[in-house]
């Protein structure tokens, strides 16, 4: 026993002493595996993932899914090539990857990630929370069902498809919340924010504009009306992607495309668009108060080559992501459907007064003709100027605002969106633009999703519901 309690002891102060020595060999080396430029994802300054995501979602608002809607709306025409078989409605499911991945690779984690690490910092937490909304409000109204509730966790590698309806109303709630945020601070310079500057009154029309369009998606035009009150006031506020045009690359998104290999892909001369603002045609929209010479100038895209184009698409032209032109276009179309005539014509009234002052054009177009004189009432009336076929004012005056939208939304998603709208329930007022080909029987309603997606997702669906399938927002 005493043997045994001697080699215990031995044993026990053998231990201290390796556990001594343990600790002031670990004192001496501390620290020597730490790599002294190494830094935690944690550390970084939050601002510095903002530019990313916010390109990536320019992208993904104004690359190639847009072009695709241009095409489906009667806007573009795809000539050749992959543009070519698009416009045909001839489009695969790998053609939605690059959108896909902005959307749920290079946006929202970015701005989660933002969001997380920015709690004393409303500036930024607002930030993040509408760039998140705008980047799956778009992939909703774009794919329809879409992953949303359970993305960007890391214990969930298969998230479920989320209804499109409970995604707009979750991306609703979550400007709500940002533009909670950006109510309480009064923003300040920020040169990592490429879109406002970290201007957050910019910033709250911004959201309250995106509100509008996610309720003008579910025809709630009240709530549209409410929201777009606040909404972008002016041009100057519109949100947008301005490239710097400083080298090769870092150029407006469609000229750059006509600059490499897709000169003679894709252009809108022909489009039904074109032909709306053209003075030689049967369907052009011009009359006595209204000229569209310039802007017809200011829209055409030559596909031939990206010199020859100085307009909407010209190597320094900001893309228009969220636009003063379509804030109070839907000041108009649902302050018509709600509030009235009078103040439907107000807005509309107002938007043209903007117009006839040179808006939306730059500076190689501002001096040719063009004219956006009020309407009257009367105008609207059976046999008026805005009436030849005598259908109900009210329908009339909306006619004319749902056509406006068509034209001043070139460039954006808000044809294509419109169309999708009104065809539900609205066809009196839709603009008639023609089907792409003798073959088919209905317009393109959604954007296949990406076949990465539908490949790797256990709870994606089987196989893509096709271009044709209303999204449930739609039916």
């Amino acid at each position: 026993m005493l043997k045994m309690n001697l080699i215990k002891n031995i044993y026990k102060g053998l231990f201290f002493a390796i556990a001594l020595l343990m600790v002031s060999c670990e004192s001496i080396v501390e620290d020597i595996n730490d790599d002294p430029n190494g830094l935690v994802i944690e550390e970084v300054d939050a601002a510095l993932f903002l530019t990313g995501a916010q390109l990536a979602n320019a992208l993904a608002q104004a690359g190639h899914a847009n072009r695709m809607a241009g095409m489906w709306s009667g806007q573009l025409i795809g000539y050749a090539s992959v543009y070519g078989n698009a416009y045909g409605y001839n489009i695969s499911t790998a053609e939605a990857n690059t959108t896909w991945n902005r959307i749920y690779i290079s946006v929202i984690p970015q701005v989660r990630h933002i969001a997380n690490i920015s709690d004393a910092d409303p500036l930024l937490k607002g930030i993040s929370k509408v760039l998140e909304a705008h980047a799956i409000g778009t992939a909703a109204s774009l794919f329809g069902d879409v992953p949303y509730s359970q993305v960007n966790q890391e214990e969930i590698d298969d998230p479920v498809f989320d209804g499109q309806i409970t995604v707009i109303d979750a991306a609703i709630s979550l400007l709500d919340s940002g533009i909670s945020d950006l109510n309480s601070t009064p923003g300040r310079g920020l040169s990592q924010d490429i879109y406002y500057n970290g201007n957050s009154a910019k910033w709250l029309e911004a959201a309250h504009t995106l509100k509008a369009r996610y309720h003008m998606y579910k025809r709630d035009y009240s709530s549209a009306y409410a929201a777009a009150l606040s909404g972008i006031s002016s041009s100057d506020n519109t949100m947008s992607y301005e490239p710097l045009n400083s080298q090769t690359g870092d150029q407006n998104l469609f000229y750059t495309i006509l600059d490499g290999s897709r000169a003679g892909d894709i252009g809108s001369v022909g489009s039904y668009l074109s032909l709306m603002l053209a003075d030689s045609t049967e369907v052009y929209r011009g009359n006595a108060k209204t000229v569209e010479t310039a802007r017809a100038a200011y829209y055409t895209i030559d596909e031939n080559t990206a010199s020859n184009n100085q307009g909407i698409i010209e190597a320094g032209e900001a893309h228009q992501l969220v636009s003063f032109e379509e804030n109070h276009l839907i000041l108009a179309e649902a302050g018509a459907r709600t509030a009235g005539f009078d103040t439907g014509l107000q807005h509309l009234n107002e938007f043209r007064a903007w117009l006839n002052g040179g808006g939306r054009l730059n500076a190689n177009f501002s001096d040719l003709e063009y004219l956006y004189e009020a309407y009257e009432a009367a105008d609207f009336a059976a046999g008026g100027m805005e009436n030849a076929d005598g259908i109900a004012d009210d329908r009339a005056l909306l006619r004319e605002i749902v056509e406006e939208r068509y034209v001043s939304g070139f460039g954006q998603y808000m044809p294509f969106d419109d169309a999708r709208r009104l065809r539900k329930s609205d066809t009196d007022v839709l603009v008639p633009f023609p089907l792409n080909t003798a073959t088919a029987s209905v317009h393109p309603e959604r954007y296949p999703y990406a076949d990465g997606e539908l490949n790797a997702n256990e709870n994606a669906p089987g196989e893509d519901p096709g271009i044709f399938t209303k999204t449930p927002v739609n039916q």
